[in-house]
């Protein structure tokens, strides 16, 4: 049985442990975070292309016992008058319906489905360094531990060891321009229309701001705000009270809620400074790949980043599942899977950087933008169906060089 080590047991390494699990792969997870609490503060929006991702490799039920649904975004300009209203979602198909939940409770959930089918993961095992063998990969680690693998597949975020380690001159991230702005409230009266299964994006006059209210009354909200990156002593020194008076400015002038909403947020409220990883960087060795934000981190502005990372999960799995036996066949695999993955995924880098360039642009799910120049890669179609669906051969890969 061929053994593959996961560096990172985030959302992207959990769902490709349990791809790889299903595909008869000897898997080992290996995690830096002691805890696995990273991100424990932020949430996400989780469309249907992920949804149905999880569903393939049959965790979508962990997913939809946690948050809740979303099936309507309306667009609002800085007046709150409404520019757009329009459907998320398979409202015929609940199971992959939007949901908002928070990102460390999607990433536990995927860790205990790991941990249920018996993989085994490693917490606080930092990655030190890799170097590519005729037959194996060696991994050393922070701890002083070792270990080696036939495959390696690349989990770890936007600050990749394992992306270091296949490319030394791989490009840093980047700043996209933009501090994002995120807390939670229940204080906050629910806005008329903004309740019941619906996400608000407000194109604002200083901010980009985004709400949605769980059915307990809580509002989850964020707000991307054009800009120099906070620094680290900032960042640090910072608490939610100075952000929140930092931000209120910007949203006041405005006829909408979002004042409001984040008046009445107390020490729930968090800055992080968006980044995002140039297109065009390396993605896979002879026994070493990447993916999620390890391979193409975008801005988080189209709301794809978790999306993409299952998406890559299930074809990296099947890719490697429908390859032979050999190291060529498997370094044959590799490529494929980037072939199939890398336009689609660089397409909604672009989206989304373009979406974080304007200020006025919202903070745009896929499958819905504001513009069809600004249009992000559809969330689910027949070809993204039979891309995922476990029981369908992978497509023949495009012709481009990847």
């Amino acid at each position: 049985m061929v053994e593959v080590v996961v560096i990172g047991g985030g959302i992207g390494g959990a769902a490709v442990a349990l791809g790889l699990h299903k595909a008869g792969f000897q898997v080992t997870v290996h995690e830096a975070h002691p805890d696995g609490g990273a991100d424990a503060g932020a949430f996400l929006t989780l469309a249907s292309n992920g949804m149905r991702a999880l569903a393939e490799l049959d965790a979508a039920a962990a997913a939809g016992a946690l948050g809740f649904p979303l099936t309507t975004m309306s667009v609002l300009d800085e007046a709150g008058r409404e520019l757009a209203a329009v459907p998320l979602g398979e409202h015929d198909h609940p199971p992959t319906r939007y949901r908002c939940l928070r990102r460390a409770d999607l990433g536990e959930a995927l860790r205990g489905e790991v941990r249920r089918r018996g993989i085994p993961i490693r917490h606080g095992a930092r990655l030190l360094g890799l170097r590519e063998r005729a037959d194996a990969v060696e991994l050393t680690f922070a701890d002083g531990g070792s270990a080696t693998a036939e495959l390696v597949v690349g989990a770890d975020g936007l600050h990749s060891a394992v992306r270091s380690g296949l490319d030394p001159q791989a490009p840093e991230p980047q700043y996209a321009g933009q501090q994002v702005f995120y807390g939670y409230t229940a204080d906050a009266p629910v806005p008329a229309g903004g309740g019941g299964d619906r996400i608000t994006m407000v194109r604002g006059s200083g901010a980009a701001f985004g709400y949605a209210f769980s059915p307990a009354g809580e509002a989850y909200w964020f707000a991307r705000v054009p800009g120099p990156p906070a620094g680290a002593a900032e960042l640090a020194a910072t608490g939610p009270a100075g952000w929140r008076e930092r931000l209120l400015p910007l949203l006041r002038p405005d006829r909408t809620a979002a004042a409001e909403i984040v008046a009445a947020t107390g020490d729930r409220l968090m800055v992080t400074n968006a980044r995002h990883l140039p297109p065009g960087g390396r993605w896979r060795g002879r026994r070493t790949v990447l993916l999620g934000d390890a391979a193409h981190a975008a801005s988080p502005a189209t709301g794809q980043g978790a999306s993409m990372a299952l998406e890559d999960a299930v074809v990296l799995a099947k890719a490697l599942r429908d390859a032979g036996s050999g190291p060529d066949d498997r370094a044959a695999a590799l490529e494929h899977y980037e072939r199939l993955r890398r336009p689609r995924a660089e397409q909604n880098t672009a989206a989304s950087a373009r979406l974080t360039a304007s200020r006025t642009n919202g903070p745009t799910p896929s499958g819905a933008p504001p513009r069809d120049s600004e249009r992000p890669a559809p969330g689910v179609d027949e070809e993204l169906r039979r891309l995922l669906d476990w029981d369908t051969p992978l497509p023949a890969a495009p012709d481009h060089p990847a």
